[in-house]
C-alpha cells in the first residue's frame, strides 16, 4: 500500500515552490519604429484558405492581442496570434501594410 501523501513529498527542493517565473523568457518590448515587420499571404497547410501572416514582432502578447483586435476590425476578418505572429483570414496585404505604417511600424510585403 502506498501513502497518497508520499507521492507529493519532495526530498530536496531549491528556490521555493514556483518554477514558472524562472523558466519564462522576457520578451523585449521595442517601440514600433524599431520593429521590422513582414507581411505575407500564404495558403500552405491551411487547406487552400488564404491567410495573411505578419511576422517579426518583438512585443508582449498583450500588445499583439490589442493590435490583432484593431487589424481584425479594420479588415473585417477573423484572426489569431500564434507564436509572436499575427494571422488574419483572407488576403489583406495592402490594407494591413497601410495600417501598420500609420501606426509607426517598419512594414514590408514579402513573398509573391
Amino acid at each position: 500500500m502506498s501513502n497518497p501523501k508520499s507521492d507529493k513529498r519532495f526530498i530536496y527542493q531549491e528556490f521555493g515552490n514556483d518554477h514558472s517565473a524562472a523558466l519564462e523568457r522576457p520578451t523585449p518590448e521595442l517601440p514600433p519604429n524599431q520593429q521590422n515587420v513582414r507581411i505575407q499571404a500564404t495558403r500552405s497547410g491551411r487547406k487552400g484558405k488564404t491567410v495573411t501572416v505578419i511576422t517579426g514582432f518583438q512585443a508582449k502578447p498583450e500588445t499583439l492581442t490589442a493590435l490583432l483586435k484593431q487589424l481584425k476590425t479594420q479588415c473585417g476578418a477573423g484572426g489569431t496570434v500564434k507564436e509572436n505572429e499575427i494571422e488574419i483570414q483572407g488576403d489583406h496585404k495592402q490594407k494591413i501594410l497601410e495600417i501598420l505604417v500609420k501606426l509607426g511600424y517598419k512594414a514590408k510585403i514579402s513573398g509573391g
